[in-house]
């Protein structure tokens, strides 16, 4: 009998994070992860260990730290790429690799440039590479939405019995409609034999717009795992986004024949901001599930029904995603069991954020600013989760004189034990500040792009800078916050300089010690060769 339970898989930090305009720290990653872990992923895809040593590094980081969640690494169907994926994986008490090969005929001849019956020996291959490993191997037909029916039949049955327990039917480029994708999978059902032994997956995008009803549409015809993203971010167009689905299937679970995940879905909403906030990827207003106009309700109709009977307008409550509309009022007289209890109520735990940086910079902007509400905190604790306390580089005094013609600014700026000081003009304050900030630091940045929001409401919201800057071809993302946009816009500056600054002095000391392990190898042979 097949389960009722659907298995959520999420590739936030590999599919989703490939997309963004800069990469996620480890520190970053291992956040989204444990959230993830919190929302109740039955299994995280944390990245793909053989594409660079930061990405090896961030899945080893996971893998060790995760109690619950299945950590995943993705793989081609190749040796080097699986061995990475152990590697990476080993530190973990259980684990999975993913796989894959490209089956659509454009693929198989264009790209790979092989016939299909080599490519179903390196699928064959793959799977018993990775078996050694684990028993929970995972297998992806890439652009199967476009492959032939005969042959996704055959790749299938090869695949599960090589010894793959998850057999993935990806529509790679979003092409397919609700009905044909729900009819490949039940083709797949009644012509694989041994289509028993295996969970079928789906992994949809959403070029069309169609990733999340394609995917239910697989569901309905009997797969049991869904791929997917938080905020449907990712390559193109994106992936299907998690949180709809699992607030589709709980939503008309009666309709889909009691159909269940392992979701907690209070954490969504919490879940989605980090993700959203760390990844530097705002989520459209009318997005669904969790856009900031999902629960509005504007039309005159509208608000005299949901006065009324709200489910006249709402077939879900902001409270069922954890969205709970309570408005703290915290002062600077507030003090440390105040906050904490706060952050309790909005269900974050001790473990999620530190109570003495949190409860400093509460006490500095609720100086600046009289209250502080929820949103406040929540926006302090998520700017405190990125800095490190190792930062090289920090803002001690910041002036700013601005007209309509030029601006000047003055900083003093600590750069580890010294205190530097310099002054500038500029189009603006923000150019201004910039110019103080490269002229002491010594680096030449290119951004990108420049973005400012307000985290809050009010005219004494905070302000929160973003930008994306280019340093010798890598591109890093930063961020601050203030209730002066101007320090914002510096926090975000030097959190990429000291970025920068923390992977040169990491680079230097790899170089060091390889060179000292050089050295002594030499002397190792001189010494042999004497004897």
């Amino acid at each position: 009998m097949m389960s009722n339970n659907v298995i959520l898989f999420d590739t936030t930090l590999r599919d989703g994070e490939q997309a963004l305009s800069a990469s996620l720290t480890v520190k970053e990653k291992l956040q989204i992860a444990l959230a993830l872990e919190r929302l109740g992923m039955d299994v995280i895809e944390a990245g793909f260990p053989v594409s660079s040593p930061g990405d090896f590094e961030s899945v080893r980081t996971i893998a060790q730290t995760l109690k619950s969640a299945r950590v995943c690494a993705l793989s081609r169907a190749v040796d080097k790429d699986i061995d990475a994926a152990y590697e990476a994986l080993k530190v973990a008490e259980a684990f999975r690799i993913h796989t894959f090969i490209s089956t659509s005929t454009i693929h198989v001849e264009d790209k790979l440039k092989r016939s299909y019956d080599q490519v179903v020996e390196m699928a064959v291959a793959a799977v018993k590479r990775a078996r050694r490993y684990t028993d929970d191997v995972e297998f992806s037909c890439e652009d199967a939405g476009r492959t032939p029916i005969d042959n996704l039949c055959r790749m299938v049955e090869a695949a599960i019995d090589a010894g793959a327990s998850t057999v993935n039917i990806p529509d790679t480029v979003g092409y397919t409609l609700p009905n044909e994708f729900g009819g490949i999978i039940e083709t797949l059902f009644n012509r694989v034999p041994n289509i028993d032994k295996a969970v079928i997956s789906v992994h949809c995008h959403d070029d069309l717009g169609m990733s999340v009803a394609n995917s239910m549409a697989a569901v309905q015809a009997g797969a049991r795992q869904v791929e997917g993203t938080i905020n449907g971010i990712g390559e193109r167009a994106g992936n299907c986004a998690l949180e709809e689905i699992a607030m589709i299937i709980k939503t008309r679970e009666s309709f889909l024949g009691g159909l269940t995940t392992n979701v907690n879905h209070q954490e969504i909403h919490r879940t989605s901001k980090m993700v959203s906030q760390l990844c530097n990827m705002p989520v459209q207003p009318n997005k669904a599930i969790v856009g900031a106009n999902a629960f509005s309700h504007s039309s005159g109709i509208h608000q005299d029904g949901m006065l009324k009977n709200k489910n006249t307008y709402e077939i879900m409550t902001p409270e069922s995603i954890g969205l709970n509309n309570k408005a703290l009022n915290l002062t600077s007289r507030s003090g440390r069991a105040a906050v904490k209890s706060h952050m309790d109520a909005m269900g974050y735990t001790e473990g999620e954020y530190d109570l003495d940086v949190l409860y400093q910079d509460f006490l500095d902007l609720a100086d600046r600013k009289g209250q502080v509400f929820d949103y406040d905190l929540e926006a302090l604790m998520y700017f405190a989760n990125v800095r490190d306390e190792d930062d090289f580089f920090k803002m001690n005094y910041l002036s700013v004189q601005s007209g309509s013609i030029m601006a000047t600014t003055s900083i003093r700026l600590q750069c580890g034990e010294e205190e530097r000081c310099e002054a500038a003009v500029g189009n603006g304050p923000v150019d201004a500040l910039y110019q103080c900030i490269y002229r002491i630091t010594g680096y030449e940045i290119v951004l990108d792009k420049f973005d400012l929001t307000a985290k809050g409401e009010g005219e004494d919201g905070l302000g929160q800078a973003d930008i994306i800057a280019n340093y010798k071809g890598c591109k890093y993302h930063g961020t601050g916050l203030a209730t002066d946009i101007v320090e914002a816009s510096g926090q975000a500056l030097l959190h990429v300089i000291n970025s920068i600054h923390r992977a040169e002095r990491i680079a230097a000391i790899k170089h060091s010690n390889q060179q000292h392990q050089a050295h002594s190898q030499k002397e190792h042979n001189i010494s042999s060769e004497q004897m």
